[in-house]
């Protein structure tokens, strides 16, 4: 069994008189087995020594020529070793970059903030106002239109229930689609003022 002693993990003491005599005596104990007594000499050597390794050497030792843990440990101090930093993953580093860029541009965006021009928006809907109103607006148009053609196939086609319905279903296309360029034509003149000056010079009477 190959083990790294060089930083060896959970609890380290500090070799001490006591410690050193046990892991010589351990090295070459027939009680031990070729791997608990290799471990014995390569501790021997060393100036920390890991709990674990040392307790299961005094456990696997001759209770009879073993010393007790009180004098084993006389003496000794726990050894604090530094943790192995921990790695960066892949994906963390690049949620950092991509953090770091997004402060970069919000800084610079502060720092021009009154030298660059705002940017204008135009949105048809200014509110949520006004896309309710627009909305009923919209269907109030077209149960109208399908009225005005339910109504005027019936009397064309004497009460006919499919020819009704028909009818009122091509109203409310027809009405619908009204509306649809009542609404375009709105929108090009409150988005684009220079169409309205146009249509205003057309539509003027010439002197």
């Amino acid at each position: 069994m190959s083990s790294d002693h060089t930083n060896p993990p959970g609890l380290v003491v500090s070799t001490t008189e006591p410690i050193l005599a046990f892991l010589t005596s351990a090295s070459t104990d027939p009680h031990l087995s070729q791997e608990l007594q290799q471990i014995a000499s390569n501790l021997s050597s060393k100036p920390n020594v890991p709990y674990k390794s040392l307790r299961a050497l005094w456990l696997a030792s001759n209770a009879s020529t073993r010393p007790q843990l009180v004098q084993l440990f006389s003496g000794s101090e726990f050894v604090l070793t530094s943790p192995k930093p921990r790695e960066k993953s892949e994906e963390l580093k690049a949620r950092l970059q991509k953090l770091a860029e997004i402060l970069e541009r919000n800084a610079y965006a502060e720092l021009v903030k009154d030298i660059t021009p705002k940017k204008e928006t135009n949105e048809p809907f200014s509110s949520y106002k006004d896309q309710l109103g627009f909305g009923l607006h919209v269907v109030v148009t077209m149960f109208t239109g399908y009225l005005v053609g339910y109504a005027a196939f019936r009397a064309l086609f004497n009460h006919s229930p499919v020819m009704n319905a028909a009818g009122g279903i091509l109203g409310l296309i027809i009405f619908f689609h009204t509306q649809a360029e009542e609404e375009s034509v709105t929108w090009s003149l409150e988005v684009h003022p220079c169409t309205h000056r146009a249509v205003s010079l057309i539509c003027r009477k010439p002197d």
